[in-house]
């Protein structure tokens, strides 16, 4: 496997998985299969916590500066949330629909793990 795609969809809340998991698990992901890269995909109210400053800034740096994560926000979640491509934390980038990248990525090979 070379490619893992993370979809983090839903409220955000307990006792539904939030970023910080997200995090953990790409992290735990990176560990455990080298060579593979990992996206995460965060569609649904959870977009919020992508907004500079995110509360999870250190550990979006970090897995950003491997080179081997990105992490995508859904444009329509961040458009019904109310946050602007502009306000997201550096190195997160815009899709314009989760769904949309979800098939892409799934299409390209990418084994999928919804969190």
């Amino acid at each position: 496997m070379n490619s893992l795609v993370l979809h983090l969809a839903g409220p955000g809340q307990a006792p539904f998985p939030d970023l910080a998991t997200a995090l953990r698990i790409a992290a735990n992901a990176l560990a455990e299969l080298p060579g593979t890269e990992v996206e995460i995909v965060v569609q649904g109210p959870s977009v919020t916590r992508l907004a500079a400053p995110a509360e999870d800034s250190a550990r979006i740096t970090e897995l950003l500066g491997t080179g081997r994560v990105a992490i995508s926000a859904c444009a329509n979640s961040l458009r019904s949330a109310g946050v602007e491509v502009s306000e997201l934390a550096p190195g997160v980038r815009d899709v314009p629909a989760a769904i949309a990248q979800l098939a892409r990525r799934q299409g390209e090979g990418a084994a999928y793990v919804r969190i």
